[in-house]
């Protein structure tokens, strides 16, 4: 059954013989209690009439307490109740019969002489005092049209003798009310009077943030003069006298409230004053607007703001007034869009979906919650879910878009989110909330299971891998959401299978990056990430293959970056790179045949906008707005990151003229002999995945050994760390006004960019560990490896294998990451085994396939002495370099072999090139006709001949006299 909220607070009730029904939310405070209301009737017979009731629900306690019983049925649509309990805000919403007059209302202008009454719904506003006798109800004299709310003000410190409340009045006023108290004789606080003082004039929209204590509200404002607008073209329009801004009151327990924001707002679509339109009372978040303006503020005390902005339109429509219901049809179709105005990173985040049906698009509603410590979820019920990436660690562009959650019922209409009692009450030492706050969810997610779509591939048992999770994000659950109609609870989980199963048969390369990049960095997940690969393993000849494998790279580097991070090395984390993706180029997907438009768009000066922590009436306060400063601090000095396209393209030069064989042991920053591998060991540790995880623990399915006396690794590895170093110390030393910063010292650098150097060979040999497994290549069950594991598999296995590791090596080339040792003989080798020979040449040709001396040995012994293996053989030799091919040559034990190096030493002796005769090794002895190469009685030798010109121009010790003999004897034969 679905578990929900009035079926909870009905088994509260003390008092079996009520029936309590049409329950509701009136409220919500800032340690996570709700103020509900509902009609109790009793079930007896000749009973008094049915009467309202409002409650407080301490959702930490899992109690419910009866606050005040009307004499009947009122509809009250918000109330409030202050921090001791003694004084209860409520607004009472009623309809009055209004004729023989002329009146203005929302929606029409009725004139005088007209037959039939009309009816104007308006808002009074009250106050109980609770500890009177009576419980003496209050009337504060406000009876509006306009909707108004009451909300107490709670205070880190509050007092019993004085208490202060809002009174906010849509389109008129805030004001501000101080309750002064009466202490008696038995100790109780009394009302003695209330005190109002006007804090705003005229808002359009308002909204109270009961954790912060803040009061964001919209109101006009008038424009400052600009030469550049005066001076522009007479085609632009005009910079009107007054522009919308957003504003933040933010409130203290005994100082003046202090305005600590004020931000401009491009409002597509800007209500106006004498049209307000409908009024939907919801009351989480607490907000004072009509259906013109759809604006809701989502904050973190992190230091993280978000203004999200819902809006319709046609495109057709150019003016700027909101969308008259009478004008639309159900045939005609609007552009459903919303932005997300990301504040802590000075960017606006543009949602565009077009055609949609009116019918449809004015019941949508999008919900906006705070998911975890790095995104936000906009979750619009039957069309789609959006999973925004706004953490303060980087730049928001990873998003996901995706279905609709499998854990959200099919009948849920609107969800808004709950407050989260942990994040509430950190210092809070009752164990009963976080016990009553952890079975609230429980039972909120046994509901969600029972509510998947039809077909979804989901696991049996819970939705979440808790195991997984790293130490940042499983700080923070999931985010407890509750329907306003049905009040049904919905917890909203990000189900590991649904992003598999979404990764699996999304075609948006931006949504896969997207996915990947969560579960590598925020997730920590290595499981999915190896689900995921072998995702990527069923399509490997994609063209977006390679792509995906470079996000794998970059982000799971970064990630491994961040663990175990000094205190003082996060700020330069801002310039390491941490995905593919780009946030400056609008993204289009296409989710149950709906299209999606993703623009990014960036604010200048943002700090200019907020109070700074020298200005605040407390100085340097630790609170949302100096931890909000200091974020944009970091995003203003617009430091660029490091990318590693710039080591790929100088690696393209020193590649090409790159000679392992001419460098020595001590002109290496490490030696061939595995000490790379040593240090990667340990830096695998502090990587904490082959340390942390069981499925990165076996080896590869090659020896990672190099033979060449300089490896390539290295190579990569010394470019990599001295352009990381270079970059780090031009922008990590000093910020945008040229200021040292103490902190980062080229110690500290030089430690950041080896870290970031062992993190990247670390995590390309996890991605080729991954990639071997996906191709059913597992090197924990396979009996060999290097060579003889590659003559041993199938040709399925083999095709697969060889283009995974195609597309690695490309992915690898393009991010400048060093590739394991040892990988680059076993790539070539598989290729020579996958590949026909003419292919198979052109990709070493291309410097595709490295011809190292390991490899050339098995591909010369696989090639036989027939006459076409010898001429692949030669074929082969002469695409190595020189050294490389005479090293070989000396241990190719073939005739050919024997006249060539035959060749090459009378070259040298007849150019004036000294060489030492080395020991070699002796060929079989070849029988011969002896009839031409030996003296006879009639003739010298030609043989004789020769050696006599050669010591001519060389002394008798330089001379290999065996080998040349050998090869004169052997040129005589038919060899082939």
């Amino acid at each position: 059954m679905t578990d929900n909220l009035a079926a909870i607070l009905c088994s509260l009730l003390d008092d079996k013989a009520v029936k309590a029904e049409q329950w509701k939310l009136l409220g919500q405070e800032k340690d996570g209690s709700l103020l509900v209301g509902w009609v109790e009737e009793s079930s007896e017979r000749n009973s008094a009439l049915p009467y309202s009731v409002i409650g407080h629900y301490d959702r930490a306690k899992g109690t419910l307490q009866i606050v005040y019983k009307f004499s009947q049925v009122l509809n009250v649509v918000q109330a409030t109740i202050n921090q001791y309990h003694t004084l209860l805000g409520y607004v009472i919403k009623t309809s009055i019969v209004v004729d023989d007059r002329k009146v203005e209302t929302d929606c029409a202008t009725v004139n005088e002489g007209s037959s039939e009454s009309d009816t104007l719904e308006v808002y009074r506003v009250y106050v109980v005092d609770l500890c009177s006798p009576t419980k003496t109800i209050n009337n504060l004299e406000l009876e509006r049209s306009k909707q108004a709310r009451i909300q107490f003000l709670y205070k880190q410190r509050p007092q019993r003798n004085l208490d202060q409340f809002l009174v906010l009045i849509h389109q008129e006023s805030v004001m501000l009310y101080n309750v002064h108290f009466d202490n008696t004789n038995d100790g109780t606080y009394t009302l003695k009077e209330l005190k109002s003082e006007s804090l705003v004039r005229t808002f359009i929209w308002a909204q109270w943030d009961s954790v912060n204590q803040v009061l964001y509200h919209i109101h006009h404002r008038r424009s400052p003069t600009s030469l550049v607008t005066e001076e522009a073209s007479d085609s632009q329009q005009k910079t009107p006298g007054s522009c919308p801004t957003l504003s933040g009151l933010q409130f203290h327990d005994d100082l003046p409230h202090e305005t600590v924001l004020n931000i401009p707002l491009n409002l597509p679509q800007l209500p106006d004053s004498s049209h307000c339109g409908t009024y939907e009372d919801d009351v989480i978040p607490l907000r004072v607007h009509d259906c013109s303006l759809d604006l809701i503020v989502v904050s973190d005390p992190k230091g993280m703001v978000c203004i999200c902005h819902h809006y319709l339109y046609r495109p057709d429509n150019h003016s700027a007034d909101s969308i008259d219901n009478n004008c639309l049809s159900d045939m005609n179709t609007v552009h459903f869009a919303y932005s997300v105005t990301v504040l802590h990173h000075s960017c606006v985040i543009h949602c565009v979906i077009p055609g949609i049906p009116w019918t449809r698009a004015k019941l949508m509603r999008p919900t906006f919650v705070i998911h975890g410590d790095h995104h936000m979820v906009v979750f619009v019920q039957g069309a789609f879910t959006h999973l925004l990436e706004i953490g303060v660690t980087h730049e928001p562009c990873c998003h996901i878009l995706s279905g609709p959650l499998p854990c959200v019922p099919w009948r849920t209409s609107y969800l808004v989110p709950l407050l989260d009692l942990t994040t509430n009450n950190p210092n809070d030492g009752n164990n009963s909330k976080r016990r009553r706050n952890s079975s609230e969810r429980s039972r909120a997610l046994k509901i969600d299971e029972n509510f998947g779509p039809t077909g979804t591939n989901v696991r049996t048992g819970t939705f979440i891998n808790t195991e997984n999770y790293s130490t940042l994000i499983s700080s923070t659950p999931n985010p407890l959401t509750v329907d306003l109609p049905t009040l049904d609870l919905v917890t909203l989980t990000i189900p590991v299978e649904f992003l598999i199963e979404e990764f699996r048969k999304e075609t948006s390369l931006d949504v896969r990056l997207g996915i990947l990049h969560y579960f590598l960095v925020h997730r920590n997940d290595p499981e999915s990430v190896m689900e995921l690969v072998s995702a990527i393993a069923e399509q490997p000849k994609l063209l977006s293959v390679a792509r995906l494998l470079q996000e794998i790279l970059i982000s799971g580097s970064y990630a491994a970056v961040q663990k175990n991070l000094p205190a003082d090395a996060p700020q330069l984390t801002s310039l390491l790179p941490f995905t593919t993706m780009q946030n400056s180029i609008a993204t289009e997907v296409i989710v149950n045949d709906l299209t999606i438009t993703l623009t990014h768009e960036k604010l200048w000066n943002t700090s200019v906008m907020l109070l700074s922590p020298q200005q605040r009436l407390v100085p340097y306060c630790n609170d949302l707005w100096t931890r909000l400063w200091d974020q944009l601090g970091r995003c203003i000095g617009d430091k660029p990151r490091f990318k590693p396209s710039q080591v790929a393209e100088k690696l393209m030069v020193s590649l090409a003229c790159y000679q392992p064989e001419a460098l020595s042991r001590s002109s290496t920053p490490m030696s061939p002999s595995g000490g790379l591998a040593v240090a990667a060991a340990s830096m695998g540790e502090l990587m904490g995945c082959r340390g942390n995880s069981k499925i990165l623990d076996s080896g590869l399915p090659f020896v990672e050994v190099e033979s060449c006396t300089a490896s390539k690794q290295e190579h990569v590895v010394s470019v990599n760390l001295r352009e990381l170093s270079m970059h780090l110390l031009k922008h990590g030393t000093q910020t945008s006004t040229m200021r040292l910063q103490g902190i980062c010292t080229p110690l500290h650098l030089h430690a950041m960019a080896t870290r970031h150097v062992a993190a990247q060979l670390e995590t390309s040999r996890s991605l080729c560990q991954m990639l071997c497994r996906a191709s059913n290549v597992d090197p924990r069950t396979e009996q060999k490896r290097g060579f003889d594991l590659i003559d041993q598999l199938d040709e399925s296995r083999l095709c697969l294998l060889f283009t995974l590791l195609e597309r690695y090596s490309y992915a690898i080339e393009g991010t400048a990451f060093p590739l394991p040792q040892g990988f680059t003989s076993f790539f070539t080798y598989l290729g020579y085994r996958s590949l026909n020979y003419p292919t198979f040449l052109q990709y070493v040709r291309k410097d595709v396939f490295e011809l190292q001396v390991d490899v050339m040995k098995a591909i010369m012994a696989d090639s036989g002495e027939s006459k076409a293996g010898v001429c692949q053989k030669l074929g082969l030799l002469s695409l190595l370099p020189r050294s490389r091919a005479k090293r070989l040559l000396n241990q190719w034990l073939h005739p050919v072999s024997l006249m060539l190096r035959a060749r090459e030493h009378a070259t040298n002796i007849l150019s004036g090139e000294l060489c030492q005769c080395r020991g070699r090794i002796p060929q079989h002895r070849i029988d011969h006709n002896g009839l031409a190469a030996f003296p006879s009685a009639d003739r010298l030798s030609p043989l004789d001949t020769f050696l006599d010109l050669l010591t001519a121009k060389a002394s008798l010790t330089e001379l290999d006299f065996g080998l040349l003999i050998e090869a004169t004897v052997t040129s005589t034969e038919d060899f082939l």
